[in-house]
């Protein structure tokens, strides 16, 4: 007998070991009964993954499952929330129980890490969809946000950046490492696949960072996001760029310096603060065991300028964006 829908909720998304006890009421009613703090604000996020655009088609249920979170997640640490809660919209051309299992075994080695439970959903047939809707706490007016960036704060970006675009090259077999760099392909292929969100840092960088994102689409494009909302400019030396040790070895094969600061799927965190800030960045970055790079600096002047080797760096394009033909 096939599997029908009330029965992959019941035997695949109920079971779950996370049980937060501001969950009045989870997974089997219409809606979901949460309980939040007096003293907190809800911080809430949605992202909608699609099987050829987010992720290629042949990745592994596991690791959609846990990209589909790591994402989610990713946003919250982007405002300096704390993770509790997430629903789950699962569109599938059909149900497949080995499909089901892996999906669920990537999802929730995730919410485990972070203590996240999953309150409800739906399912339905169709090409393979998957949308979180994700929840979290963040301190009264403590939230960081994209509108705070003032001229003369300094950009930041934490761990490498472009590893997720040099994955997804390989995946696409668009792209052969030379071979003193071979070792590294399931790792950057892993950056695609299961990408880290950056909660802890972003808790920390609360009261510390004047603005922040995470880098979902580039650099560029996520940088001018902040700039948009801030009514500011800024100044960015692609030298400084974190970038992946193989990355000097096949740059003229991938873009040049367009490549990191244009591809997307990183989910790093970009976030701007003041001069004074610089040791207490320094710190969270030993803290937390994440490298945190100055990357160049907020100006009065509206527009975004990269500069490589001194010279303005000329970008066709910011970053990815849906729509674009």
């Amino acid at each position: 007998m096939s599997l029908t829908e009330f029965q992959s909720i019941r035997d695949y998304f109920s079971k779950q070991t996370i049980q937060r006890p501001d969950v009045l009421l989870g997974i089997g009613d219409d809606c979901a009964l949460l309980s939040v703090p007096q003293d907190k604000q809800l911080a809430m996020s949605v992202d909608t993954l699609v099987s050829g655009v987010h992720f290629p088609e042949h990745t592994s249920a596991e690791d959609i499952g846990y990209k589909s979170l790591a994402v989610s997640l990713s946003d919250l640490a982007a405002m300096g929330a704390e993770p509790a809660w997430v629903s789950l919209a699962l569109t599938m051309p059909s149900l497949e129980e080995t499909w089901l299992t892996d999906f669920c075994r990537g999802f929730f080695t995730l919410a485990q890490r972070y203590n996240v439970q999953l309150v409800g959903g739906d399912t339905t047939t169709g090409p393979l969809v998957i949308t979180t809707q994700i929840h979290g706490y963040v301190a009264q007016q403590q939230a960081l946000r994209r509108s705070g960036a003032k001229p003369g704060d300094l950009i930041y970006v934490t761990g490498n950046i472009g590893e997720a675009g040099l994955g997804l090259l390989l995946v696409q077999q668009k792209l052969e490492l030379p071979p003193q760099f071979a070792e590294l392909k399931n790792h950057l292929i892993a950056r695609l696949n299961r990408p880290t969100a950056r909660v802890e840092v972003g808790l920390a960088l609360r009261g510390v960072a004047s603005a922040a994102i995470d880098i979902s689409d580039g650099v560029a494009a996520d940088l001018n996001h902040i700039l948009t909302m801030s009514e500011v400019g800024a100044s960015i030396n692609a030298n400084t760029l974190p970038v992946s040790a193989c990355f000097s070895a096949v740059s003229d094969r991938v873009g040049g310096w367009t490549q990191p600061l244009t591809a997307g799927d990183d989910y790093e965190l970009l976030f701007t603060a003041a001069p004074q800030m610089q040791d207490r960045v320094q710190r969270i970055a030993e803290h937390r065991q994440c490298k945190i790079t100055c990357v160049g600096e907020i100006q009065a002047a509206p527009g975004l300028r990269c500069y490589l080797n001194g010279e303005l760096l000329q970008l066709n394009v910011l970053g990815y964006e849906h729509f674009k033909s």
